[in-house]
């Protein structure tokens, strides 16, 4: 993603859904306007900038824009507080991320994700690859150790996996559409990683789904979700997922930890899965253990 083009386009978008009379613009229905939503010297005016200064920052020259004047121009296109963020990472990108090898998941981290036995839960990397995940989250989501590395992320499931699709039933269109405001964040966290960069532009070409919801440019964090599932041996699930955080891991994005309601009929259901499923793999059998005597003590 060339940060310079995705920040015009993103202000652009803001700037077209934001109506003239929504924020106190004189605006006559006669057919002599053209510009759908703000006009470029509109928002410069409310803003409290020069129409100059807001033009070079519509083509893309964000980086000697203060702080201050970023803030003034999301107040007035009613940004959300993630699309502000947003704003301030295309603008200020704070990480000049390259392309490492990512280091094996921790076995400890593993061994958290196998202890929990009824909670499913899977790691994420930077771009929401799938990296590490338990034996009820293949069982409940798909067989992670079976698809590719290259391919074993949430984008490519949620686009391309009709397994996936099914599993989510009419859920699946908001779903999609809150991974890519998702994905989004991550790719201006990391503007300088080609493998975050190349995994966006794999998607856009494979997918009319995902190029179509990725030129809508909405930004939306995921920390928390509920889903229903409609699972093909157990039926209908009710969870509730929290992604949490691994500040002791920065390259990885987080764990997605998967919950039912204690004493529910979702929670009976995922102790049957766990108790039934025992060919689905972990991601440990990846895992490279320390020799005896060499790991800490």
């Amino acid at each position: 993603m060339d940060r310079s083009v995705e920040l015009s386009e993103f202000l652009k978008s803001r700037r077209a859904r934001l109506r003239p009379e929504d924020v106190g613009v004189p605006y006559r229905s006669n057919g002599t306007r053209r510009v759908r939503g703000l006009r470029r010297e509109e928002l410069a005016l409310l803003a409290g900038v020069s129409v100059t200064h807001y033009t070079r920052l519509e083509q893309g020259h964000g980086r000697h824009v203060s702080a201050e004047v970023l803030d003034a121009i999301a107040d007035v296109l009613r940004l959300t507080g993630d699309e502000r963020s947003y704003l301030h990472a295309l603008a200020h990108p704070a990480h000049r991320c390259r392309d490492f090898p990512r280091p094996p998941v921790r076995p400890g981290l593993q061994r958290l994700l196998d202890s929990l036995v009824l909670t499913p839960a899977f790691v994420l990397g930077r771009h929401a690859d799938v990296v590490a995940w338990n034996r009820l989250a293949a069982a409940v989501f798909a067989d992670f150790a079976a698809i590719p590395d290259e391919r074993r992320t949430i984008a490519h499931l949620i686009f391309t996996d009709e397994g996936i699709r099914r599993l989510h039933g009419p859920r699946w269109p908001r779903l999609a559409r809150e991974h890519v405001a998702q994905l989004r964040i991550l790719a201006a966290r990391y503007p300088a990683n080609p493998q975050v960069t190349a995994h966006v532009n794999a998607l856009r070409q494979e997918s009319a789904e995902f190029r179509d919801l990725w030129e809508e440019h909405h930004v939306a964090a995921a920390t928390h979700r509920d889903y229903v599932l409609d699972h093909p041996l157990v039926g209908e699930l009710r969870l509730s997922a929290e992604i949490v955080t691994l500040p002791g891991d920065p390259e990885l994005q987080g764990m997605d930890l998967f919950a039912a309601e204690a004493g529910s009929e979702s929670e009976a259901r995922l102790r049957h899965l766990a108790e039934t499923t025992t060919r689905l793999p972990s991601s440990a059998a990846g895992i490279p253990h320390p020799p005896p005597g060499l790991g800490p003590s």
